[in-house]
């Protein structure tokens, strides 16, 4: 089924609105020709006619007024703009009349004075055409064909008709006709053809400029150092055509996104810099309150109760701002690009291990493992890997309640390997799922958890799943809800 106007193209709307216009033009150009033509031809045969009929003589005789000789002789030899030329006498009674010599007036002149006589059908349909002073176009039939036939009533109730061939007429109009309407086709044929090319050259600046659009388009903008090389060639952007304006506000746009994203990630690499500085920084005074608390504990002095409860508190939460702060510092150094181990890693193996220190931290859940027969290795950072499946069976441990059944997962899937982690919680809120990579994002309002979270630990799962060009997904529902890790197997 042919699209509509609507969704064609501005190419082809161009075309087709060319060619309506010439037809239309032709058309209307063409019929006017064709009546004017006919119009000024037949002035010319009515002309004729009175001619013919003024040259056609009357004899008297003894009994009042009778036809002479009609037709030959000295009579009408064609008619003066060239044809042939019909004389005809009729009685009163419908019967061909005759001259004082007896002749019949019946002839059919050529150009070339060779006569020719009707039928009885013939001068039936004349007289059956009930011919007046008026010319009138009557078909005669047989060879004669259609003429333009005039009367002159005589005396006695006699009629002398008098016509001339419309033929040269009519087929001067078919192939005036056939001339219109083959330039018509041919004129379509020749401006379809002309005007796709120069509709394809005037529209080639909007491809290029529309090319531009493509390429930005398809450029990884979202993170990173971008820079905007393309542009609208200058030809194609200058403001005094309708094209040029469409790339010259196009390059503008590109100017302005370009500033745009410079001043993004400047900002990004201040605020990355700003948080692995922190970081690291952090990391010093952490560490001495966690070694001061215990070296408090250690104290042989007895301590107060609530002292002791004080300088344990202290030694918890250090511990926990050590781990954001060691988490915080992962994720700026990822994003900085630090180039990771390269080296083969058994998938196998490291989820056994997670698995075992998963079952350690939570005897409370259900751990399971899910793993081919034969090893499976990747290249990458053995130490990223593991946290990758340590994160995500502490995400797991943390955000579901106790008796949970939890499995790992490890499938080769072609030229990929999964890791997945699949649980039979309470599942994710909808309200998080399309967030539940980014940090610091938490669904604790809606799963039940046991202990403090960071909202970090996804979003390492997610850098560093990246970091070894690898990707993750995420599906989730009450009673099954699966996080999964898809690396390069090679």
């Amino acid at each position: 089924m042919p699209s509509p106007p609507s969704r064609w193209t501005l190419q082809a709307k161009l075309l087709a609105s060319v060619l309506a216009l010439f037809s239309v033009i032709m058309l209307a150009t063409g019929a006017l020709t064709l009546l004017e033509t006919q119009r000024y031809l037949e002035r010319g045969l009515v002309s004729d006619l009175s001619t013919v009929l003024s040259r056609v003589d009357v004899d008297p005789d003894r009994d009042g007024r009778t036809l002479g000789q009609r037709g030959r002789g000295d009579g009408p030899a064609g008619a003066p703009g060239g044809g042939d030329v019909l004389v005809l006498g009729l009685n009163a009674d419908g019967t061909v009349a005759t001259t004082a010599s007896g002749v019949a007036i019946n002839a059919v002149v050529n150009e070339d004075r060779q006569d020719d006589v009707l039928d009885s059908n013939q001068v039936r349909r004349i007289a059956e055409a009930d011919v007046g002073t008026q010319p009138r176009r009557v078909e005669i039939g047989g060879d004669v064909g259609p003429y333009l036939l005039k009367a002159d009533t005589l005396p006695g109730g006699s009629l002398l008709i008098v016509g001339v061939s419309t033929h040269p007429v009519d087929e001067l109009l078919a192939k005036l006709l056939a001339l219109v309407a083959g330039g018509t086709v041919l004129g379509l044929v020749a401006v379809g053809v002309g005007g796709t090319v120069l509709i394809r050259r005037s529209l080639a600046p909007l491809d290029r400029v529309a090319a531009t659009a493509r390429r930005v388009s398809g450029l990884k903008l979202d993170s990173g150092d971008v820079a905007l090389a393309e542009r609208v060639p200058a030809a194609d952007a200058d403001p005094h055509t309708e094209v040029g304006q469409v790339g010259l506000a196009l390059n503008t746009m590109l100017d302005n996104v370009e500033s745009a994203l410079h001043a993004r990630q400047e900002s990004e690499t201040q605020v990355r810099q700003f948080v692995a500085d922190a970081s690291h920084e952090l990391r010093t005074p952490l560490a001495s309150i966690r070694g001061y608390a215990e070296l408090t504990r250690r104290e042989s002095e007895p301590v107060p109760p609530t002292v002791t409860h004080a300088i344990g508190r202290v030694e918890s939460e250090a511990l926990r701002m050590q781990v954001l702060v060691e988490d915080m510092l992962l994720l700026a150094r990822l994003d900085a690009g630090r180039p990771l181990e390269r080296e083969p890693v058994d998938l196998s193996l490291l989820a056994v291990n997670a698995v075992s220190d998963a079952h350690a931290a939570s005897p409370d859940h259900v751990w399971e493992l899910d793993l081919p027969e034969e090893p499976v290795e990747v290249p990458g950072d053995q130490a990223r890997l593991h946290q990758i499946l340590a994160n995500l069976l502490a995400n797991a441990r943390t955000h579901t309640p106790a008796g949970t059944r939890v499995v790992t997962r490890v499938r080769p899937e072609g030229e990929l390997v999964r890791i997945s982690v699949t649980d039979d919680g309470p599942g994710v809120p909808e309200s998080v799922q399309a967030t539940v990579f980014e940090r610091f994002t938490r669904g604790d309002d809606a799963r039940t958890r046991g202990g403090g979270s960071t909202g970090l630990g996804l979003s390492i799962v997610a850098a560093v799943g990246q970091a070894h060009g690898g990707r993750v997904e995420m599906s989730s529902r009450p009673g099954d809800t699966t996080f999964s890790v898809l690396l390069p197997a090679t």
